[in-house]
């Protein structure tokens, strides 16, 4: 398998140096990832886009996502929301062909006001999944055209909550252009499954393994607090069999991508560390 980071890269991608990819390579990771925003995709020119894409190539990195940064709800009732982020990833496709990155990454909202991953009821209903799978119907045909690789991050707290749901859609919509994100941490639900991961990661990866082509490499710990509060941790220093996990995708994608993610920079060299650490024990090769 190999390894990534969503990190270490200007918030400005323009801006990205030999030396920003070199520093990334420096940790024995082959890949990186950034995000823009949507409602500036316009400004974006092919010449700096192509400027991009040759400091990875000159450096021999893989930009492994292009991710495209919006609030609006894919399902949201009104055509005219819908519309107006379709634009954005419509825009945002096609940036992603000009960078040639690996994948194209979007999110599907939610129809809560207060952010893509805060939970609705509303977001579970018949009609709000109809409406779902038809606007990724409409991004599926648009990425097919443009011959890019589109992955849809996927969380417990969104319209696709569930290892379960995700492969349904990912199997309503139909498309070879179209998969979901091995963000295996977002489908813990509770402490056993945290626990007992190894049972838990072998329900999300039977299910998610088919309908993903790379992954998101975190780990959990649990926050204070009288309810649950399951946080993110440096892969490694939490509470998941991270080889077991490393194994079952593995085995599945011998070639794929793990991001290293949310973390902040100075962090990002002792996960790297931990990661390959975990690998070598597991006796897994990093590409």
């Amino acid at each position: 398998m190999r390894l990534g980071v969503c990190g270490m890269i200007p918030s400005n991608f323009r801006e990205t140096t030999p030396e920003h990819l070199e520093a990334i390579r420096a940790l024995e990771l082959t890949g990186a990832a950034f995000h823009y925003p949507g409602d500036k995709m316009n400004d974006l020119k092919s010449e700096e886009l192509h400027a991009v894409r040759q400091t990875f190539k000159d450096t021999q990195m893989d930009l492994v996502q292009f991710g495209i940064g919006y609030g609006e709800c894919l399902f949201d009732p009104e055509d005219s929301v819908r519309d107006l982020v379709l634009k954005k990833i419509y825009n945002g496709i096609e940036v992603s062909r000009e960078l040639d990155s690996i994948a194209c990454l979007i999110r599907t909202g939610s129809l809560n006001p207060n952010g893509s991953y805060a939970p609705s009821k509303s977001n579970l209903t018949i009609d709000a999944k109809k409406r779902l799978i038809e606007t990724l119907g409409l991004i599926a045909n648009k990425a097919e055209k443009e011959g890019v690789h589109i992955v849809i991050e996927t969380h417990l707290l969104t319209i696709m909550g569930s290892p379960e749901k995700n492969q349904e859609i990912i199997s309503e919509v139909g498309s070879k252009n179209i998969s979901v994100v091995m963000d295996y941490v977002n489908h813990f639900q509770n402490l056993e499954q945290i626990y007992n991961s190894r049972d838990r990661l072998k329900q999300i990866f039977s299910f998610m393994n088919p309908i993903s082509i790379l992954g998101h490499c975190k780990d959990i710990n649990f926050g204070a607090g009288l309810v649950l509060h399951i946080d993110e941790a440096i892969p490694g220093e939490g509470e998941l069999d991270l080889g077991f996990a490393f194994k079952l995708w593995n085995d599945a994608h011998p070639d794929g991508y793990m991001l290293l993610e949310h973390l902040p920079n100075e962090y990002y060299p002792q996960a790297a560390k931990n990661a390959i650490q975990i690998l070598r024990d597991q006796s897994i090769p990093l590409c």
